[in-house]
């Protein structure tokens, strides 16, 4: 049996949700989703990374959003944050996986904080 056929409405498997086109405020695409990041302690997801910006994934920035701050949008066939693409350019984000640190708290705070979302 397929991963597609063991899928259903409200479960998605991590490869599905990585590529997803990510939608603001204002309906427009300001980016796809890059990669999901999962609490190892309570198996939630607290964040999705978006790719967004450079050309052909080629100097693309990175932002965490708190996985609270998107909703799925069965119209759009992806997920819709709170931020249009303007507000995003002063998100915080990072340019290369090694510049960002996950253990940081005053990292993931401004993240949090810059969504409005309470952990």
């Amino acid at each position: 049996m397929s991963l597609k056929a063991n899928e259903t409405g409200n479960l998605i498997g991590s490869d599905k949700v990585e590529g997803t086109a990510v939608y603001g405020a204002d309906r427009n695409k300001i980016g796809s989703m890059e990669r999901v990041m999962i609490d190892k302690k309570s198996g939630r997801v607290s964040y999705a990374v978006l790719s967004f910006g450079g050309f052909l994934g080629i100097g693309d920035d990175h932002y965490p959003l708190p996985w609270q701050s998107l909703k799925y949008d069965t119209s759009l066939g992806g997920y819709v944050t709170g931020v249009t693409e303007s507000q995003l350019k002063d998100a915080p984000h990072y340019r290369n996986d090694n510049t960002w640190n996950w253990s940081d708290p005053t990292r993931t705070r401004a993240v949090n904080d810059y969504y409005g979302v309470a952990i």
